[in-house]
């Protein structure tokens, strides 16, 4: 995990203090099952110094501005986080970059604002929960959206939320219930063939992409066969996603996600600052010790370049100079986070 990595993480969250205010409003406090994190500006930074991140594309989470069901006020929302994200960008030139927040289930209010975004406070994408209050990702009348995303050849950042059922008591959202939420995503823009229909727009899937790469081909023979598809046809729509590596580069998952991904379509994500740092070093170590260094350098930024040209054109922002304590104790963080992940790895017998 050396601080020379210079990773692009494209799964790293902010949560600015006016929208936990409208979140406790609605008597929301955690998400997924998880206390909402503390996040300012330097504490990104610090994280990035850490995991050897010099640009993160950040984003908001579940529940976006789902929460409010009156739609000029998530619509509002939306245009103050945009706002919010923009700032940060032009503050911290080289750090940072976004995925603007679009105020689903409206879809007429959200084609508006990724317009908005897109073009006036130049988004490097969108993201949109894979359900909103329980409609999702490909169902009908979301057309106007996508062609509004297709013509401008958009990154669509697809991040999970709740499930619209009642949770298991026990099983917090974040652990399993996301990875379904993402799986039911993409296989109903499959199913649908959102991809085929609007191929310039690029979908990013969190989290290795849920279930997607290991049930791959049992969800492509079930689309076949209500859709008289070509099996191979639909596996190649799979393939067509990008995926990011947060929570997902353990030797369980990651050869997985390897084996089925097309090439350039892995991204590195930390998903910070939902998961702490310690579950960012855990990760990112067990993405350094998995992969060669061809595959490593291409997960940790050129696959990122290519799908985001503008941070090709420049040189990578250099790490910033850190006192001698800071960086010797960021040496000791990064050696005991990969003797935790050497420990915590299961037998061969």
């Amino acid at each position: 995990m050396s601080p020379s990595a210079q990773r692009i993480d494209v799964h790293q969250h902010v949560v600015p203090d006016f929208y936990r205010d409208e979140l406790a409003k609605a008597g929301i406090a955690d998400a997924g099952g998880r206390p909402l994190p503390d996040w300012s500006p330097e504490s990104a930074l610090r994280l990035m110094d850490l995991l050897g991140i010099t640009t993160s594309i950040v984003s908001v989470s579940t529940p976006g501005t789902g929460f409010l069901t009156e739609p000029a006020a998530a619509a509002d929302l939306a245009r103050r986080l945009n706002d919010h994200s923009a700032a940060l960008v032009f503050d911290h030139p080289g750090h940072f970059g976004f995925f603007a927040t679009l105020p689903m289930p409206d879809a007429h209010a959200s084609t508006t604002e990724a317009a908005r975004a897109l073009d006036d406070l130049r988004a490097d994408g969108v993201t949109l929960l894979a359900n909103n209050r329980g409609t999702y990702l490909g169902v009908d009348d979301q057309d106007a959206l996508w062609q509004t995303l297709n013509d401008r050849s958009a990154v669509v950042f697809v991040h999970p939320a709740e499930l619209p059922a009642p949770p298991v008591d026990g099983i917090p959202a974040f652990a399993a219930d996301f990875l379904l939420d993402t799986t039911r995503a993409a296989y109903l823009l499959v199913r649908n063939g959102i991809p085929r229909r609007y191929p310039n727009v690029r979908f990013i899937l969190s989290h290795a992409g849920g279930f997607v790469p290991y049930s791959s081909h049992r969800m492509a023979l079930t689309i076949a066969g209500d859709t008289a598809r070509s099996p191979l046809d639909v596996l190649d729509d799979f393939r067509s996603f990008y995926f990011d590596t947060a929570l997902s580069s353990s030797p369980a998952a990651l050869p997985t996600l390897l084996a089925f991904a097309r090439p350039g379509h892995v991204l590195f994500g930390s998903d910070w600052p939902f998961a702490p740092s310690a579950a960012g070093q855990y990760f990112a170590g067990g993405l350094d010790s998995n992969v060669d260094p061809g595959t490593l350098k291409a997960v940790n930024r050129t696959n990122a370049e290519a799908l985001f040209p503008r941070l090709a054109a420049t040189p990578p922002t250099p790490p910033r100079a850190l006192p001698a304590p800071v960086r010797l104790r960021h040496a000791a963080q990064r050696t005991a986070a990969s003797l935790v992940f050497k420990l915590l790895q299961p037998g061969t017998d």
